[in-house]
């Protein structure tokens, strides 16, 4: 090794000093960094990697058919995992992933791992059930996923992170009902991935808890983008059924694609019918009408996930970890007295 003729050491005191072991003579350890200093020598990140040393890098895995550039709060996650992580000496690798389904695309997303170009893998937008992140799972590498449960399976390398979506529903369901509402509609997510069906199971609750109803005519299936919410309204128009008065939707882009919906068809909102969202986007308040909705701390969510999975590589944790995020009802513009 050339930084070692050079400091006039051993190769070997040489990679004591580059992994800071203490067993070094401070004025050996001061000779050896000016030389490395000097001559610019970055330590070859392969050879490291092949000697069992960390890349200090994590996977970032956003799965999404759609344009993810000009979604704001995915913008947003993403900025906030790249800030904490980099926070503690990590790099973020990020990927997007068109299909979940596609052979090709998933076998590109192992290599990165198999290549051990990660120390770990985040996963954003999966659905509750995704065989090639279990695999990845049960071959020990660390694995943070957002919105999913799998009861019995708990990991040592698994951490999850999820919405408490009965909390938010109660809340809004709640809401509409202090407001007169006795006709309470859903626009429900995406039922592959967790949040859809907890937050349709927590609707069911909080209607039966305030004695309300269900109509099934008025649980619209939708996603969690603006235009399933666009369409889902469009396609219930069309069968001449009477609104209800008041509806929750999965998310605040679906609720800004059903607002839009409505409008075309002469309905507005709130004379004519009350809308809630569901994580307060950064335009629901700047929104016309401004959107009542729930929500949720994202940036402590990706903080607290972001660590969970750096802690787990660095063998901080140990074991299963898993948690949930509350939200808050925000009351704007958009839900009126019935």
């Amino acid at each position: 090794m050339e930084i070692a003729r050079l400091a006039g050491v051993s190769r070997s005191t040489v990679s004591r000093v580059i992994n800071n072991y203490s067993n070094v003579p401070p004025e050996t350890r001061e000779k050896v960094l000016r030389i490395i200093e000097q001559y610019h020598y970055v330590p070859n990140a392969s050879a490291q990697v092949l000697a069992g040393k960390k890349t200090r890098t994590i996977g970032l895995f956003m799965i999404e058919a759609g344009q993810v550039s000009s979604d704001m709060l995915t913008n947003m996650l993403i900025a906030s995992i790249i800030e904490n992580a980099s926070s503690r000496g990590y790099y973020v690798l990020t990927h997007i992933l068109r299909n979940a389904e596609d052979a090709e695309s998933i076998r590109g997303v192992k290599d990165i791992f198999y290549q051990r170009r990660i120390d770990g893998g985040l996963f954003i937008g999966a659905n509750n059930d995704e065989p090639f992140i279990e695999q990845l799972i049960s071959e020990g590498y660390s694995v943070a996923i957002v919105d999913q449960e799998k009861p019995g399976c708990e990991e040592s390398n698994r951490i999850v992170a999820n919405f408490d979506n009965e909390s938010g529903m109660m809340q809004a369901v709640k809401w509409l009902a202090g407001l007169k509402h006795r006709q309470i509609g859903l626009i429900s997510g995406d039922m592959r991935r967790y949040s859809g069906p907890s937050k349709l199971d927590g609707y069911y609750k909080a209607m039966k808890h305030c004695g309300i109803p269900v109509e099934k005519k008025w649980i619209l299936p939708a996603g969690f983008n603006e235009q399933s919410g666009y369409e889902a309204v469009n396609e219930f128009m069309r069968t001449g059924v009477p609104l209800p008065t008041a509806m929750i939707t999965a998310n605040d882009s679906v609720a800004f694609g059903a607002i839009r919906a409505l409008r075309e068809h002469g309905i507005l909102v709130p004379q004519h019918i009350s809308i809630i969202g569901f994580d307060d986007h950064a335009l629901s308040s700047r929104f016309q009408p401004a959107l009542t909705t729930l929500r949720i701390d994202f940036g402590a969510m990706m903080e607290r996930l972001t660590n969970s999975l750096i802690d787990h590589i660095e063998h901080r944790t140990s074991g299963f970890t898993k948690f949930a995020v509350d939200m808050q009802l925000i009351v704007r513009d958009s839900c009126r007295e019935n």
